[in-house]
């Protein structure tokens, strides 16, 4: 079961808000998910990112790859 880690979007039109989950590879990006982890909201000032920590980290030891917009919010807010 390759999973992946990745943003899946909630909230309304022109206020996008997005959870970060862990779901598997082939599943589709508003599916069913195996574990959310975090809280993404890009529009308040200042931008809001929720994250449990040691359930990303668990995840990526475990073998999840990152989706290229969360390697942008690690990177950004200097998870890694």
């Amino acid at each position: 079961m390759a999973v992946k880690i990745r943003l899946t979007k909630i909230g309304k039109r022109n206020s996008p808000k997005y959870r970060i989950i862990v779901v598997e590879e082939s599943k589709k990006r508003d599916g069913k998910y195996v574990e959310k982890i975090g809280f993404y909201d890009p529009v308040s000032q200042p931008h809001i990112l929720t994250i449990d920590k040691e359930k990303l980290r668990s995840w990526v030891k475990k073998g999840a790859q990152l989706s290229e917009g969360m390697l942008k919010l690690t990177k950004h807010f200097h998870f890694f």
